[in-house]
């Protein structure tokens, strides 16, 4: 009888180790997920920011065009430089093509300079307040998807985290990259 009871108690801890064990794997998963989705969050508020200022410049556009119609130069490569980040696909694609963006949009501003009834103009004032306080927007959600890719990135190289992530292909995500030269102050040639 004492044998029957010492069997059902090795088999009742076995059950129970069985059910913490696998108690913590889900949660560890569920924990991947979530993180994974978090990003996927904060990457969407980029794009959303990204797709505000790229919706503002055909306005800006416009305006500058009145006073500066002989520019066309600046004007295309804004537009090509729209087009791309509009067609961006994956991290690193969009962080190129918004710095080509930047470039392109920082000689737009610099037009503002040589037409000083452009910057007078109550438009273009407040598309330039629209635009600068867009990008302070990308540049937060920016921070805050390298922040949560940042905590993921870590939470999958984690004993014992990494296993599950490797069971499941949860891989780690890039980083939004400053373009190459960001630290230098955009050339402006006319």
């Amino acid at each position: 009888m004492r044998k029957i009871k010492t069997g059902w108690m090795v088999f009742a801890v076995i059950i129970i180790l069985l059910l913490i064990v696998v108690s913590s794997f889900a949660g560890k998963y569920n924990n991947l997920v979530t993180a994974n989705e978090n990003i996927n969050g904060k990457w969407s508020q980029v794009e959303n920011n990204l797709q505000r200022r790229a919706d503002l410049i055909p306005n800006l556009v416009e305006t500058v065009k009145g006073y500066a119609a002989h520019e066309q130069q600046i004007f295309s490569d804004i537009a090509e430089a729209r087009s791309r980040l509009i067609g961006a696909t994956g991290v690193n694609e969009t962080a190129e093509a918004n710095g080509e963006l930047s470039s392109a949009l920082s000689r737009l501003l610099a037009l503002s300079e040589a037409y000083p009834n452009l910057k007078a103009d109550q438009n273009f004032r407040a598309l330039q307040d629209e635009l600068a306080g867009t990008e302070n927007r990308i540049a937060v959600a920016r921070k805050d998807y390298n922040d949560s890719v940042q905590s993921y990135n870590t939470t999958i190289k984690r004993f014992p985290t990494n296993i599950i992530a490797g069971i499941f292909n949860f891989e780690a995500r890039e980083y939004f990259q400053a373009e190459e030269g960001a630290s230098q102050p955009p050339a402006v040639k006319f």
